[in-house]
């Protein structure tokens, strides 16, 4: 590197290889062109023998991600601890991509019962666009070893926090693993701590209410680690959260929207998990639709225009609530998550006196409450709703829980006796059964080219997608919690048509066949990069299927069963 000092940026690109240190070895895979590029990226191995993690940490999966996500924490602090500014643009910096709450595989760091392996980037040292030879040196050779020997060595750990990572995040996929056979769609353990310190801040609010639990609804569980755990048990069915305002139901909601993820120690939400299969619905006004069948919620518009295959640019808040179902339908949700304040009022209810004055041959709406009954018992699909002022929905709850601040009450037996104190008059407006959702997606409908390049994808934050020269809202997809996720979806859409969009093969299907692959081949195998990629997390098909039906690229075949 000394060699190098003065010399042209470019020349940096004579250190991408390998290079053995006396405990790991260090791959620079692609040198940044210049200072204010990209970084560099690089990785590092460590043999088991000389990580010295114990085989309790890293024999079952779960451990090794919750191990990896410790590991990762670590790494990034040490590399704000001994790495520093070394000249211009990004010279000197060695960064990780960035962990939050929720414990997800991923690329950038890695745990087996053989090796440790972090992927990050190191900013090599310049002044303008010429090698600093001393700086890079001491960046490689001094900064980068200190932040390695703080952060990826058994003994540099704090064991019994290792251990509460790993052991953490296979006691959440235990517990989510009895939710089906015992008849739940989750579970929140007593004490959780449910309340986040901000939208914006995921972490836990440092005085919120821990979660009691009213005794009609307490279940237990044993647990690998965490032994007896008691909870609160929500079952399969229909399921109102009610409560004033501010009294945490929305906060009840979340955590159970993304209950679908293992949180790590500390967080509050450690045993607090969902049905893998869950999805919050909520209304998207603006949102472009192909294709779907919103013909069981959606049907007779005043223009004439088709529903059973319908397309907009502009949905509604209906049209896009009615889609937002079909989808995640299709994709095989098994519990959707619905809050009051986030849906289409016109398309959760129609009242009684609403009903008198607009006849139903007047109004092409199907409102929600008149299918969330038929959702369970011919789809099993179940549904908890957030119901502040639609008490309509008291005659098809099977449980209803009342928050009383932020205190979970069994309300069903009062429930019932209001709806029978006071019935609706309402009429019921489904007619006919909710259709199978199938779409088969058509090569084209991912058009990621920019330049002369085949496939440019950038995910700068969780709920924003660049594919080329097109930007995709995942705003309303908000069970996507790290840019990592999105920018995985974005590689995966592009791998996805280049293999399976063939115009027969549906959506659901092309989904299938895709985590199969990743099953198979690791997320590595959505990278076209010739070095391992450190910036893709773990995602599920209905966060890629969300991102695709939000393309305005996007075109589908129609079902094989329409002429």
């Amino acid at each position: 590197m000394l060699a190098l000092d003065g010399r042209g940026y470019k020349a940096y690109k004579s250190l991408r290889g390998a290079y053995a240190f006396p405990r790991f070895t260090l791959y620079l895979d692609h040198i940044q062109g210049d200072p204010f590029a990209a970084p560099t990226a690089a990785r590092v191995i460590i043999p088991q023998a000389q990580a010295a993690f114990p085989r309790l940490l890293t024999a079952h999966p779960a451990r090794q991600v919750g191990l990896a996500h410790y590991l990762a924490e670590r790494f990034a602090a040490a590399a704000r601890r001994f790495s520093r500014p070394r000249g211009t643009g990004h010279s000197g910096h060695i960064r990780i991509a960035a962990v939050g709450q929720q414990m997800l595989r991923r690329t950038a760091l890695r745990v087996t019962p053989q090796a440790v392996e972090a992927r990050f980037t190191v900013g090599l040292p310049a002044a303008g666009r010429r090698i600093l030879g001393r700086e890079a040196a001491a960046l490689l050779l001094e900064d980068l070893p200190q932040v390695v020997a703080a952060s990826l060595f058994y003994a540099a750990v704090d064991p019994a926090q290792a251990q509460a990572y790993a052991f953490a995040a296979e006691d959440a996929e235990a517990l989510r693993a009895m939710l089906e056979p015992r008849g739940w769609v989750a579970f929140l353990a007593e004490g959780s701590l449910l309340p986040r310190r901000s939208g914006v801040d995921d972490r836990p609010l440092p005085d919120g209410v821990p979660l009691t639990v009213p005794p009609s609804l307490r279940a237990e569980v044993t647990l690998p680690h965490a032994g007896r755990v008691a909870g609160l048990a929500i079952p399969q069915g229909v399921t109102l959260v009610v409560g004033g305002g501010f009294h945490g139901k929305s906060t009840l909601l979340r955590a159970l929207e993304y209950g679908i993820y293992n949180h790590k120690p500390g967080d509050g939400r450690e045993r607090v998990v969902s049905h893998p299969a869950t999805v919050k619905i909520r209304a998207e006004d603006g949102r472009a639709v192909t294709g779907v069948d919103i013909s069981g919620f959606i049907r007779d518009l005043p223009d004439g225009r088709p529903t059973d295959f319908f397309h907009t640019t502009n949905a509604s808040g209906s049209t896009s609530q009615a889609a937002a179902i079909m989808e995640a339908l299709e994709l095989g949700a098994r519990v959707l998550l619905i809050d009051e304040d986030t849906a289409a009022t016109n398309f959760m209810i129609r009242d009684r006196r609403m009903q008198a004055l607009v006849r139903k041959d007047k109004e092409p709406i199907t409102p929600f409450i008149d299918r969330v009954r038929e959702l369970y018992t011919q789809h099993g699909v179940s549904t908890v709703l957030v119901i502040g002022g639609s008490g309509d929905y008291l005659d098809e709850a099977d449980t209803v829980i009342w928050m009383d601040a932020y205190h979970p009450r069994d309300a069903t037996a009062a429930a019932r006796a209001v709806a029978a104190q006071f019935p609706t008059g309402r009429v019921r407006e489904a007619h006919g059964a909710l259709p199978t959702p199938r779409r088969a997606p058509l090569p084209g409908s991912v058009q990621a080219a920019q330049g002369r390049k085949a496939a440019v994808v950038k995910a700068p934050t969780a709920d924003t997608l660049r594919l080329g020269r097109h930007t995709v809202d995942l705003r309303a997809v908000t069970q996507l919690v790290d840019p990592a996720q999105t920018r995985a979806i974005g590689r995966a859409l592009v791998y996805a048509q280049a293999r399976y969009f063939d115009g027969r093969r549906s959506l659901a299907e092309v989904a299938a066949r895709l985590l199969d692959d990743i099953t198979a081949h690791g997320l590595e195998v959505l990278a076209p990069t010739p070095y391992p990629p450190g910036d893709l997390a773990e995602f599920r098909a209905f966060e890629w299927a969300a991102a695709f039906n939000r393309l305005r690229t996007a075109q589908v075949a129609r079902p094989p069963s329409h002429p």
